[in-house]
């Protein structure tokens, strides 16, 4: 079956705008943040980021502490011809949705060993110079923007797994 050109891009991260990276497996110069592709067309925006942070991290986007939110962003961009054979015939271009997920600052992460062996959280502005995608990386510099927009009540802080 063929792969659906739209994806999210989940920049995971705490209050104090550290920002997790995961190294891409077989990649060890490929740090990114979650990005995975809707499995249907009609599949929910938000379905996908919590589907895709689940699969990558272990982590629950709707877990205690948690804030998934949809920065209503959209990344449009060619898919790199050694990817092109996941798609149909036809389609080079990709949408990417951008989400971000704020977490409590002690929140374990598991990898999925098949697609990534490590993983570190870093400032928000090095995470930004350590991505190997562009569109990442400009995601990562909108964060102070977007976090600031949050208003967590302290409750939600407050509460521990």
């Amino acid at each position: 079956m063929a792969k659906i050109p739209q994806s999210v891009l989940v920049v995971i991260h705490t209050a104090q705008l550290q920002v997790l990276l995961l190294q891409r497996t077989g990649q060890p110069e490929f740090w990114q943040s979650v990005t995975g592709s809707k499995d249907f067309e009609d599949e929910d925006w938000q379905a996908v980021a919590a589907r895709e942070v689940r699969e990558e991290t272990g982590i629950d986007a709707h877990g205690p502490g948690c804030r998934l939110q949809d920065w209503q962003l959209e990344n449009v961009y060619t898919i790199y011809p050694e990817w092109q054979h996941r798609y149909a015939p036809g389609v080079w271009h990709n949408t990417e949705r951008v989400f971000g997920l704020e977490v409590p600052s002690y929140t374990p992460v598991g990898l999925n060993p098949r697609e990534h062996t490590a993983f570190a959280w870093h400032a928000w502005h090095e995470a930004a110079d350590r991505c190997a995608a562009a569109s990442n990386a400009e995601a990562i510099l909108l964060l102070p923007r977007f976090a600031s927009s949050l208003s967590v009540p302290t409750a939600v802080h407050d509460c521990c797994p």
